[in-house]
């Protein structure tokens, strides 16, 4: 998505997106005059600011920024030690000193966020800011920017060179698990953009091994802020739990900086947004709030805590009304499935479970304690918080959606199409999804020997295909499946045509 065809907003004075009403880029001539002059505070001192105003990371963890900061300078004076600790200036010299790395990451595999993007495209200089605040304060110049966007990847390296800045933009894959913060140090190390699967923290070993200072675009940018407005003029804005402003992507296509303690109700009318049965917020990982928690829900961790929701990565989705709430869901969970890196149990198979579980919830033929069997399937035990998130998706649509499970249970459905308003990638056309020609299946039951994570059989011994995209992991056994089926009954196909993708 463009950036140009966001529309930036803000509710009660800008600050992040400051200059955005006059300008479509903040170049640095126009940042300094806008922002004002780079100030570069001590360790000490910006630890002690951000603990102020209990900075948190917006990337969705909410983990506190200081603590971060202060875990990768205490890592960095720990290798310093034991260098000052060896016998000889020759022993000294084999062993070099770990300077930190800081690294931006600009990923934003959620298909309903641009608001990373909007601040990398529109505000880079910003960004910068902080990200120069961090490394002068950890004593490095090694600044690492990871983004996704063509627009964002152009932007950065102009206002790198603009600055003089010794930086540099790595590119990733767009994927929904490539802003996992292991995932970003794997392909800023030249390796598969995964989740490592063994849980290390950055500040410990992150790029090359060294301590690394990691978090997300708009965190670096809040730093910025900080460092620039001092900690009360910060705190002004927000509540006395939690200062400051943050923004939100409201439907995938406008972006909001809103101070914290805002009614999600005032975000939703500036956006002129009328909320059907349901609005998803915190993305694809997060939380479903039915009509009741929306209208009370309050902008913050803790007003959000209340109605069952969470601020996350600050996506916030409406659902509108006329269109099926459990066929969304089901929709949505599909796409997070493909999306596995299919390194655990938990992603290979407890997450297609979920997804045959939410789409027989969604045809009438399910119940909602067997979607809360299937999502508890290998929970706290994965690779990675994929598909703890995609269970949490899911086990929210069904508090929230109560009464349409009833009316599915009873009529097979609610009545209402599946329109697909929540936003997914735009096919490149390499997606594809298994089928059956049916003409010639004669029930082998090989494909789901071979595949069982997209095939099992009925009580009659045929195949039943989960309705999924092929994950990228699963590309090799599928055509293998295809290729073993003795009555060359199974197929890989493009979902909107359905027909063959490509050469198996």
């Amino acid at each position: 998505m463009s950036t140009a065809t966001v529309t930036v907003r803000n509710i009660g004075g800008p600050r992040l997106t400051l200059g955005f009403d006059r300008f479509d880029r903040l170049d640095l001539e126009r940042h300094q005059a806008v922002h004002g002059k780079l100030s570069l505070p001590l360790l000490d001192d910006l630890v002690q600011m951000c603990e102020q105003v209990d900075m948190r990371g917006r990337g969705g963890a909410g983990f506190p920024f200081a603590r971060k900061l202060s875990a990768v300078a205490a890592r960095v004076r720990r290798a310093a030690a034991a260098e000052d600790a060896l016998p000889g200036e020759k022993d000294r010299a084999r062993r070099p000193a770990e300077d930190a790395v800081v690294v931006v990451n600009g990923a934003e595999g959620e298909p309903g966020s641009a608001k990373d993007k909007t601040l990398l495209s529109r505000a880079p200089h910003l960004v910068l800011d902080g990200a120069q605040i961090a490394a002068s304060a950890l004593g490095t110049r090694r600044i690492i920017v990871a983004v996704e966007s063509d627009e964002a990847a152009r932007s950065v390296r102009a206002a790198i060179g603009e600055r003089r800045l010794t930086a540099r933009v790595v590119r990733l894959t767009e994927r929904f698990i490539s802003g996992e913060s292991g995932a970003v140090i794997r392909a800023i190390n030249g390796r598969a953009p995964i989740p490592p699967g063994v849980k290390v923290r950055a500040s410990d070993a992150g790029v090359d091994g060294c301590p690394t200072l990691l978090s997300n675009t708009e965190t670096f940018a809040q730093l910025a802020v900080l460092t620039s407005l001092g900690t009360d003029l910060y705190a002004s804005a927000g509540t006395e739990d939690e200062p400051g402003t943050t923004l939100l992507t409201v439907g995938g296509t406008q972006v909001v900086e809103a101070p914290y303690g805002t009614p999600l109700k005032a975000v939703l009318d500036l956006c002129d947004v009328k909320p059907g049965p349901g609005v998803l917020v915190g993305g694809y990982h997060g939380q479903w709030l039915d009509r009741a928690g929306t209208a009370r829900a309050v902008l913050s961790r803790k007003g959000m805590k209340a109605v069952g929701g969470t601020v996350g990565a600050g996506i916030v989705l409406p659902l509108p009304e006329g269109t099926c709430p459990l066929g969304e869901a089901a929709r949505i969970a599909s796409y997070l499935a493909a999306q596995s890196a299919g390194q655990c149990g938990p992603c290979r198979l407890g997450l297609p479970d979920v997804v045959r579980a939410m789409s027989a919830l969604a045809d009438g033929s399910g119940s909602a304690e067997d979607l809360r069997r299937a999502a508890a399937v290998g929970r706290g035990r994965g690779a990675c918080g994929h598909p703890d998130g995609t269970a949490r998706f899911v086990l929210s649509a069904v508090e929230a959606f109560a009464r349409d499970i009833d009316a599915h249970r009873d009529d097979g459905s609610c009545g209402l199409p599946v329109f697909g308003v929540l936003p997914l990638p735009v096919p490149d056309g390499s997606e594809g999804r298994l089928a059956i020609d049916w003409s010639r299946c004669d029930g082998h039951g090989l494909c789901a020997y071979l595949v069982p994570e997209l095939v099992q059989l009925d009580r009659h011994g045929f195949p039943i295909v989960l309705g999924t995209d092929i994950p990228v992991w699963m590309e090799r056994d599928v055509q293998r499946a295809v290729a073993y089926c003795p009555a060359l009954a199974l197929r890989v196909v493009d979902d909107l045509s359905r027909t063959p993708a490509r050469r198996s």
